[in-house]
C-alpha cells in the first residue's frame, strides 16, 4: 500500500510494509507534522508538536540542520527513551557518505553514529581497505550517519512513521554535503534510500541512485559481527572497494 500526498503541487510518499519513507526525488515535509494521518494508528501525537522545517533551504548548511532538528527533538515517539541526538560525524565535505539505521546503546551515550562494535569494524573497513588500495583516506574524511537520528528501544527497526519524520533531515544533510556517492549500510537504510522492498542481498554488487547520486548497497557490519558470516565479510569488503575507487581514483 502506497500513501501519498500532496503539498503546494508537489508530492511526499511513504510505502508502508517495512519499506519506511521515500527520499527519492519529490519529498517534502508534511503538512501539521506531529498530527496522526487518518487510518495510521503507528504515528505519535505529542503534546506538543513540532513543526518540520522547510525542507533543503537554499543556504542550507549542516550546522542549521542540526539546529532546526533542536537539542531536544520531540517529533516523533523515539524521543521517549533515548539519551543524545546522533546526528552524524566526520567531513562535512565529503566526498562519500555512509547511512545506517540508527544509533546503538554506545551511540545513545556518546552522541555520534557507529562508535560502538560495529562503529570499531566500520572504522577497521573504511581504513585498512583505503590502506590496501592505495587509497589516502580515514574515516574521519568521510561522512557517516543514520536514517533516524534517536536510538529505537531495544534496537528495533525504526517505525515507518519514525523513518519519515527522520527523514527529512536526512535528505536535507545529503542535499547539503551533495556527495560523489552513498553507500547504504543495511536493509532498513537500503529501503529507506530505495523506496524498495528488496534487501541487501537483492540489492547489493550493483550500483544505484539517490536523485543523481550514486549509490551502492551493502551488509551493516553489526551483521558482519556474527561468526557464520564469512562470505558477508568478503562481499561487503569487496563493495567497499568498488566504492572506495570509483570515488577516489
Amino acid at each position: 500500500m502506497r500513501l501519498s500526498e500532496k503539498r503546494q503541487g508537489r508530492r511526499l510518499e511513504m510505502t508502508s510494509g517495512g519499506a519506511g519513507f521515500s527520499l527519492q526525488p519529490g519529498l517534502q515535509p508534511r503538512s501539521g507534522a506531529g498530527t496522526p494521518v487518518a487510518g495510521s494508528s503507528l504515528l505519535h501525537q505529542a503534546s506538543s508538536p513540532e513543526p518540520l522545517p522547510p525542507l533543503a533551504p537554499s543556504d542550507d548548511t549542516l550546522e542549521k540542520i542540526q539546529s532546526d532538528i533542536g537539542s531536544d527533538c520531540r517529533r516523533c515517539r523515539l524521543c521517549e527513551q533515548r539519551s543524545k541526538i546522533v546526528f552524524g560525524v566526520g567531513n562535512p565535505e565529503a566526498r562519500l557518505v555512509f547511512v545506517g539505521e540508527g544509533p546503538g546503546a554506545d551511540e545513545d551515550t556518546q552522541g555520534i553514529p557507529f562508535v560502538g562494535r560495529a562503529g570499531q569494524l566500520l572504522t577497521q573497513m573504511i581504513d585498512n581497505t583505503a590502506a590496501k588500495e592505495g587509497i589516502p583516506i580515514r574515516r574521519t574524511d568521510v561522512y557517516i550517519c543514520n536514517v533516524v537520528k534517536c536510538r529505537p528501544p531495544e534496537n528495533r527497526t525504526p517505525q515507518p512513521d519514525e523513518m519519515e519524520i527522520c527523514g527529512e533531515f536526512l535528505f536535507r544533510q545529503l542535499m547539503t554535503i551533495r556527495p560523489k556517492a552513498i553507500c547504504a549500510l543495511g536493509s532498513t537504510a537500503a529501503k529507506a534510500l530505495l523506496a524498495t522492498k528488496d534487501g541487501v542481498t537483492r540489492l547489493r554488487g550493483r550500483w544505484h541512485k539517490w536523485r543523481d547520486i550514486p549509490l551502492i548497497v551493502t551488509y551493516h557490519p553489526s551483521y558482519l559481527l556474527r561468526p557464520y558470516n564469512q562470505d558477508a565479510k568478503r562481499e561487503a569488503w569487496e563493495d567497499l572497494k568498488k566504492l572506495l575507487h570509483f570515488v577516489y581514483d
